[in-house]
């Protein structure tokens, strides 16, 4: 996730009615015309939306990020993986070439140089946990298994450059030295991890963020968007969190059983499955909560440097996920 202060300082130049001169500089490499888009979110990146676009009933997504964060030197990666997952037939939002043919573009702006693609919107509607049904768990279990069975089929070509993220998770237990039953239980799962085999069958590309609310659902049929997490790592560990919603702390929750064993029969449909009982399910969200430690530290480092006061919610929500992902990696370790 981006620091509050950037957040922040985007914020500065967005008016009333949502519209940027930092968006606009972006817009225009895809042809859109100036106060067209209008701000959406921000979080690992900056997301504008692009109503109307390309027709009437639909929108369009620019996602940009500035060259100080990480996530700017693999945005071409990213695009680049979905363009190609597009391609091979998977379900999802793929990215659309700028008016030079490009899928990502590099922007100045307001705000510095920043990397950007747009995205095309996924069709259909988000479906909370409470409203979903066995089928489409089952159905989103599948579209996982499928992304990562197109992807395995891409060669190091396209994903060479994607990160590996779980192989920093030991980082923990220094950035949060002080607490030292943390940092023990890191060092812990830290030890397990570099134990595990990583042939193809179990380890490979991931989406990274396969949730729920990064999947739109048309006539029972799920869309894949948002792969800015994408990366090398474990399938178990994609599984993992995407299925963070029908756990408790890492541990299957025993009133969501059936949505779970939906989601892993219909994973089983389209791939082989090994290594994804409980115990490794729980190893696998703790290694996935020590990451995030990993990426909430720095936001933490300058949460409160020139934080407006309509980011107290904000705040205090990144406080409790922080302090979830402690007891879920604590529990993990055993």
């Amino acid at each position: 996730m981006m620091q509050l202060t950037e957040i922040s300082g985007l914020a500065r130049y967005v008016n009333e009615d949502w519209q940027s001169p930092v968006a606009d500089a972006v817009a225009a490499r895809w042809g859109i015309a100036p106060g067209v888009a209008r701000w959406w979110r921000s979080s690992a990146s900056h997301v504008f939306v692009v109503p109307g676009t390309p027709e009437p009933d639909t929108a369009r997504y620019l996602r940009f990020v500035p060259e100080r964060y990480a996530a700017y030197g693999r945005f071409g990666a990213i695009a680049e993986l979905m363009d190609r997952l597009h391609d091979s037939g998977l379900a999802l939002a793929p990215p659309v070439r700028s008016a030079g043919g490009r899928l990502v573009e590099t922007v100045e702006t307001p705000i510095g140089t920043v990397r950007a693609m747009c995205l095309t919107e996924a069709p259909g509607e988000e479906t909370e946990v409470e409203e979903l049904t066995l089928a489409q768990a089952r159905a989103w279990g599948a579209l996982l298994a499928d992304t990562h069975r197109h992807a395995a089929a891409l060669g190091p070509g396209v994903t060479g450059a994607l990160p590996r993220p779980l192989d920093t998770i030991a980082e923990t237990a220094r950035l949060y030295a002080d607490d030292t039953e943390l940092a023990a239980a890191v060092t812990k799962l830290a030890a397990r991890l570099a134990g595990l085999a990583r042939d193809p069958e179990v380890y490979g590309v991931v989406h990274g963020d396969f949730e729920l609310d990064n999947l739109a659902w048309e006539s029972g049929t799920a869309t894949a968007f948002d792969f800015d997490e994408a990366a090398h790592s474990w399938y178990a560990a994609d599984i993992a969190h995407a299925v963070r919603d029908l756990a408790d702390g890492g541990r299957p929750d025993p009133a969501r059983a059936g949505l779970l064993d939906s989601f892993l029969a219909g994973y089983r449909e389209v791939r082989p499955l090994p290594g994804a009982g409980p115990d490794e399910l729980l190893l696998f969200a703790g290694a996935n909560a020590a990451r995030s430690l990993v990426e909430l530290h720095p936001v933490f480092a300058t949460l409160d440097e020139g934080r407006p006061d309509d980011l107290d919610g904000l705040r205090a929500d990144l406080a409790g996920h922080r302090d979830e992902q402690r007891r879920i990696v604590i529990a993990a370790a055993g």
